[in-house]
C-alpha cells in the first residue's frame, strides 16, 4: 500500500506536492465547507463531534483549560469546547488554509467567543507553539490531508503537558456488512455531485472521497499513534465505522 503521504486523492505525488495540492481543494470548498459537512453526513458529524468532546470533558474550573485544535479552521471544535466547559477554555485553532481560518473569525465573532478562541495560520507538522502547552489536542476530520502523518503526530505529543488528552475525529473504514457497499456507493456516486451543485467544485469532493479510502484504518492508526509516544490508545467507532475517534495520553 502506498503511504498516505504521497497520495492526493487516488493519484501518487511526491510528499512535498500534496500540501499545496490540498490547500487548493479548502480554498475552493471553505465558504460552504459547514454545509457540505451536513448534507454529506446527514447531519450525523455534529452528533459524532459532540461525542468527541464529551470524550474530553474539559475543566469547567479552576485553572485555565487550554486547548490546540488543528486543522479546525472554521471552529466547529474550538466552539463546542468552549460552551463544554462554560467559557472556562482557551483553544487555539491552528489550520494551514488561511480561507478556512477567515470563515472561522467570521463565526467566532458572531458568537462572542473571539476572548476564547483564537486563530493562527501553521503547519500541522511543524506548529509554532512551545513544548509542554497545552491540556488538550484535537483534530478532525483533518488528519488525513497531513501529507507526513507522523510528524504530525509527534508534534501532537510535543505540545502537550504530561497527562494531556490527545483526540482525533476521523473517517475511516466502515466494518459492518452491506453498509460498507451502500456507503461506497454513496460515496463515489453522490457526494462529488453534491459538492458540484452545493459548492460548484465536485473534483474536490471527489479527492475528499478518495483521500477517506486511502486512509489507514483504525488498527493502523491507532498503532501510529502508540508509536508517537502516547498510552492508553482507543478507537471507538461511530456510525458502523464510518468514522472513528482515536483517543490517547501524553504520560
Amino acid at each position: 500500500m502506498t503511504d498516505i503521504g504521497s497520495r492526493f486523492g487516488n493519484r501518487t505525488v511526491e510528499v512535498d506536492e500534496k500540501q499545496p495540492l490540498v490547500d487548493d481543494v479548502f480554498h475552493k470548498v471553505a465558504g460552504r465547507y459547514d454545509l457540505m459537512n451536513d448534507l454529506m453526513s446527514g447531519f450525523l458529524h455534529r452528533a459524532w463531534k459532540n461525542a468527541m468532546v464529551a470524550r474530553i470533558r474539559p475543566r469547567k474550573s479552576g485553572k485555565a483549560y487550554r486547548c490546540i485544535d488543528v486543522a479546525g479552521g472554521t471552529g466547529d471544535i474550538a466552539f463546542r469546547l468552549v460552551e463544554a466547559s462554560r467559557r472556562h477554555a482557551h483553544v487555539d485553532v491552528v489550520d494551514i488554509n488561511a480561507s478556512m481560518l477567515e470563515v472561522g473569525r467570521e463565526r467566532a465573532e458572531k458568537r462572542g467567543l473571539l476572548d476564547n478562541v483564537s486563530f493562527t495560520e501553521g503547519n500541522a507538522e511543524t506548529l509554532p507553539q512551545e513544548s509542554g502547552l497545552y491540556d488538550c489536542y484535537t483534530i478532525a476530520f483533518g488528519i488525513r490531508n497531513v501529507p507526513r502523518i507522523d510528524r504530525a503526530l509527534a508534534e501532537a505529543h510535543r505540545v502537550l503537558k504530561p497527562g494531556g488528552r490527545f483526540a482525533c475525529l476521523e473517517f475511516s473504514h466502515v466494518d459492518v456488512p452491506g453498509l460498507d457497499a451502500v456507503y461506497d456507493a454513496y460515496s463515489f456516486n453522490i457526494i462529488p455531485k453534491l459538492g458540484g451543485l452545493v459548492s460548484g467544485d465536485e473534483e474536490s469532493y471527489r479527492y475528499l472521497v478518495e483521500s477517506i479510502r486511502n486512509f489507514p484504518n483504525k488498527v493502523r492508526f491507532a498503532k501510529m499513534i502508540g508509536d508517537a509516544g502516547f498510552s492508553r490508545v482507543e478507537a471507538t467507532p461511530y456510525s458502523g465505522g464510518i468514522a472513528v475517534l482515536h483517543t490517547g495520553i501524553k504520560l
